[in-house]
C-alpha cells in the first residue's frame, strides 16, 4: 500500500499544480462554468488557481501535508456548485472540448474519488 500511496501523492502534487497553472493559461473555460450567482468570476478563477498551486506544492512536504489535503477536499466541495452548472449547460465548449451531458454527469462521482484520495494524506 506505501507504493500506491506514493505514486498517488505524486500524481497529486502534478495534477493539482498543472490545473492550477490552467487557471491562468486558459481562464476562459474555467469562468465560463462559473455560475452567474457567484460574483468576480474572474477573481474566483485566479483564487481558484492560486490555491491549486499551492496545494499541490504543500503536498511535497511531510509537515504542510495534511493541511494541503484538508484544503484539497474543502475546494472540490467549493468546485461542486461549478460541476452542477455544467451539467445545467452541457453540452458546451471548453476550449477545443466538448462537455457533453455524460461528461459533466461522471464528473460529479470524481470529485468524490478526488476528494477521498486528498482525504488519504490528512493524517501524518
Amino acid at each position: 500500500m506505501p507504493t500506491i500511496k506514493n505514486i498517488l501523492l505524486v500524481v497529486m502534487i502534478i495534477a493539482y499544480i498543472l490545473a492550477g497553472a490552467n487557471h491562468f493559461k486558459s481562464p476562459g473555460g474555467y469562468i465560463k462554468i462559473i455560475p452567474p450567482y457567484m460574483p468576480y468570476p474572474a477573481l474566483l478563477n485566479i483564487l481558484a488557481g492560486i490555491f491549486e498551486i499551492a496545494f499541490g506544492i504543500m503536498l511535497i512536504f511531510p509537515t504542510t501535508r495534511p493541511f494541503a489535503a484538508w484544503g484539497i477536499v474543502l475546494m472540490l466541495i467549493a468546485f461542486m456548485p461549478a460541476h452542477i452548472y455544467m451539467i445545467q449547460n452541457a453540452p458546451m465548449k471548453m476550449g477545443g472540448l466538448t462537455i457533453t451531458p455524460l461528461i459533466a454527469w461522471v464528473r460529479i462521482p470524481f470529485q468524490f474519488l478526488f476528494a477521498a484520495g486528498a482525504w488519504w494524506y490528512t493524517k501524518k
